[in-house]
């Protein structure tokens, strides 16, 4: 109920009380669970992450294979509109003064920037791409690709293959680094 209603309004739209009434309870039960509007905030994302860590399995893929991981992700995220709306908005909200997930996403974005990077020097170190690669910068434009992508795919859903095209340019740049 949450996570619609933050995913529909926004945090700053989204009000207790709808939150509440969606879930049953009154205000002072969602307050009693979650003590602020900016905890159950966290609560939510925490949540998405828990599913998606856990659709990962016990060890995450390494190499290339995580970076099919991604395109598999964003397969997934084709079919979860509702994740995908909250992720959006709440990380477009994040980057104002005093946002209460602002250190949510810049956590949680150095940590899929580090995440990527580490794929791609396993991709080297394995032989599976060339080593002649700036690591930061390739996870950084893959990250952005991602995100641009839902943007666009909630605005026109018919008009972006997110799937297709984060395997597209996760391609491309795997293609130009083995030319280098």
């Amino acid at each position: 109920m949450a996570m619609e209603t933050f995913a529909a309004r926004g945090y700053g739209k989204a009000s207790l009380a709808e939150i509440a009434d969606r879930a049953g309870l009154t205000q002072a039960g969602v307050l009693h669970y979650f003590h602020s509007k900016a905890n159950l905030l966290t609560e939510v994302l925490d949540l998405r992450d828990a599913t998606d860590i856990a659709d990962l399995g016990p060890e995450r893929p390494r190499g290339l294979a995580f970076l099919r991981h991604l395109v598999d992700t964003a397969r997934r995220n084709a079919e979860r509109e509702g994740i995908v709306r909250l992720y959006a908005v709440l990380s477009a909200e994040s980057v104002t003064d005093d946002h209460p997930a602002q250190s949510y996403f810049r956590n949680r974005y150095a940590g899929l920037r580090d995440l990527v990077a580490e794929a791609l020097t396993e991709a080297c170190a394995r032989g599976e791409t060339s080593e002649d690669l700036d690591v930061r910068g390739a996870a950084g434009a893959i990250v952005a690709v991602m995100d641009g992508l839902q943007v666009q795919w909630l605005l026109d859903p018919g008009a972006v293959d997110m799937a297709a095209s984060t395997d597209g340019v996760i391609e491309a740049l795997l293609a130009s680094m083995r030319k280098g």
